[in-house]
C-alpha cells in the first residue's frame, strides 16, 4: 500500500500500480504526474463518491477499482478511457448505470453488493465482456442486448430480484461459469436435505487453528468432542454474513449440505448450532495435508482462466483420474438439482495419486431435477467449464499419450466446449466415456 504523502513527494514516479486506500474524499490530481506508467490503480476503501472527468489522461490505465467507497453512480469518464479493461465498484452505493460509463475494451466489470436495478442496452455493446459481477443488486431483468456479448465467459447474478432466466442466456456460447442462487427464479435447496442435518452445539467444538481464509467465510482446524465419543480432528467453516462476489454465503451452506456424500465431495458432519454469536458454520471432514490446490486464481491478465504453477506436469493416469472424478461428482451434483458454478482448477484439491475433492459451492444454484430444456442448458454451461479444466490437465501431461489418445481426449475437450450448448454431452455421458477410457488404457 502507498501512501499520499510518497505521492506528493514525487517517491512513486514510473510505477505501474498504485494503491491507494487513506480516507481520501477527493481524487488526488498528483495521481497524474503518473500517466506515462500507471497501469493499475487501486482506490478501493476510500470515501469516494467522483472521479475526475479528465480521467482519460491515464492513457495507460487498464485496471481500475474503487470498491468500498461512495459512488451511487459509475462514472461516466470511464467510458472515455480507450486502455481501460477491468472496471471494479463493489459495495458502493451504485443505483444508476449509463451506457457512457463503459469503456470500449470493458472485459471484466464487478459491480457486486450495490442497488442497481436497471443495466444500459449498451452493456451488450462491449464486445470483449468476459467476466460480470452483478451478484447482490436489484435487477429484475437483464438487458437482452448481453445476448450479443458472445465471449462472455463468467456471469454471476445471484441475490437479485430475478423472476426468470431468458432463453437467450442459456444460449450464449462461452458462458462457462454461472451462479444465480438466492433469485425468485431459483428453485429452492432440498428442505428435507436441510432439516435432518446433524446439529453438532458450539460447546462440543474447539477451534484449534486456522486453515486458510475465503470471501465467505474461515475454515479453522478444530477438536470435536461428541457425547459419549472420543474426540476427533474435523475443519470447522464459519460463514462471514457479508454478500460475495459469487452471492450470500448461506446459499453455499445450504448447496453443501444438499449435495449429499460423493468419494470426490468433502464430508459434511453436520451445522453448527448455539455459536455465541448466531454464525453460521459447518463441521466438515480435515483434509490430509497430501492434498492441495491444483491451480491458482485467475490473475488479472488471465481473467477467466486459472494459473498453474510453471512446473506443473501430470501423468495421463493421474491427469485422466482427476477429470473423471470431477466428471463424475458434477453428474452426482446435477442429479440434486446443483449446479457448482464454479468449476475451476482452483477448486480442486488433489494429491499426487490424482484422486481428488471439488470444493467451495460459493456459487453454487438450484435447478429443476425435471428433464427440461432449462435443466439441460444449465447443466451444459457446466460441461463448457469441465472442457476448459480437460485441456488444461491434458496441455500438462508428460510423457504426451499416444496419437490416438490423445486425439480421443482433445476430441472430448471440442465436444464440451462447443457453441451450440445443448449439443455438449452431459456428465452421466462425459464419466461413463472416461471411465471406459481409463479401463481401456
Amino acid at each position: 500500500m502507498h501512501t499520499l504523502a510518497q505521492l506528493r513527494a514525487g517517491q512513486l514516479s514510473g510505477i505501474t500500480r498504485l494503491d491507494l486506500a487513506c480516507g481520501l474524499t477527493q481524487f488526488p490530481r498528483e495521481i497524474f504526474e503518473l500517466a506515462d506508467s500507471l497501469e493499475i490503480l487501486n482506490l478501493s476503501g476510500n470515501q469516494l463518491d467522483t472521479l475526475p472527468d479528465d480521467l482519460h489522461r491515464l492513457p495507460r490505465l487498464r485496471v481500475l477499482f474503487c470498491s468500498d467507497n461512495r459512488f451511487t453512480e459509475l462514472p461516466e469518464c470511464l467510458g472515455r478511457c480507450s486502455a481501460l479493461t477491468m472496471v471494479g465498484f463493489k459495495a458502493n452505493r451504485i443505483t444508476r448505470v449509463t451506457g457512457a460509463a463503459l469503456p470500449p475494451g470493458l472485459r471484466w466489470l464487478i459491480l457486486t453488493d450495490n442497488d442497481i436495478s436497471h443495466l444500459p442496452d449498451e452493456l451488450g455493446q462491449c464486445p470483449h465482456l468476459q467476466k460480470l459481477m452483478l451478484a447482490g443488486n436489484r435487477l429484475q431483468q437483464l438487458p437482452a442486448s448481453l445476448g450479443q456479448c458472445h465471449r462472455l465467459e463468467l456471469l454471476r447474478i445471484a441475490a437479485n430480484q430475478l423472476t426468470e432466466l431468458p432463453p437467450w442466456l442459456l444460449e450464449l456460447p462461452s458462458l462457462s461459469w454461472l451462479a444465480y442462487a438466492g433469485n425468485p427464479l431459483e428453485t429452492q435447496a432440498d428442505a428435507a436435505a436441510l432439516n435432518t442435518t446433524t446439529l453438532i452445539d458450539w460447546s462440543q467444538l474447539t477451534l484449534q487453528r486456522p486453515l486458510g481464509e475465503g470471501a465467505s467465510g474461515v475454515i479453522h482446524q478444530a477438536l470435536w468432542q461428541a457425547p459419549g465419543q472420543m474426540a476427533r480432528n474435523v475443519a470447522v467453516k464459519l460463514y462471514k454474513g457479508q454478500m460475495t462476489s459469487d452471492g450470500s454465503p448461506l446459499h453455499e451452506m445450504h448447496a453443501c449440505i444438499t449435495a449429499g456424500r460423493h468419494p470426490n465431495l468433502i464430508d459434511v458432519s453436520g451445522q453448527v448450532a448455539g455459536h455465541p454469536e448466531q454464525q453460521a458454520g459447518l463441521v466438515m471432514a480435515l483434509i490430509e495435508p497430501s492434498y492441495r490446490n491444483l491451480a491458482g486464481l485467475p490473475s488479472l491478465a488471465s481473467c477467466t482462466r486459472d494459473v498453474y504453477a510453471d512446473e506443473l506436469r501430470l501423468n495421463a493416469p493421474v491427469a485422466l483420474r482427476i477429470a473423471h472424478g470431477i466428471a463424475s461428482v458434477a453428474a452426482h451434483l446435477h442429479r440434486q438439482g446443483i449446479t457448482h458454478g464454479d468449476l475451476y482448477g482452483h477448486n480442486i484439491l488433489c494429491n499426487d495419486q490424482g484422486d481428488c475433492l471439488l470444493g467451495d459451492f460459493g456459487a453454487a444454484s438450484f435447478h429443476a431435477t425435471a428433464d427440461t430444456v432449462q435443466t439441460r442448458a444449465l447443466q451444459r454451461i457446466e460441461v463448457r467449464a469441465f472442457g476448459i479444466l480437460l485441456g488444461e490437465l491434458l496441455a500438462r501431461i508428460e510423457p504426451t499419450p499416444s496419437a490416438q489418445d490423445l486425439a480421443w481426449l482433445l476430441d472430448l475437450e471440442a465436444r464440451c466446449c462447443q457453441p451450440e450448448v445443448l449439443a455438449r454431452p452431459g456428465f452421466d455421458e462425459i464419466e461413463g466415456l472416461l471411465r471406459e477410457f481409463k479401463h481401456s488404457g
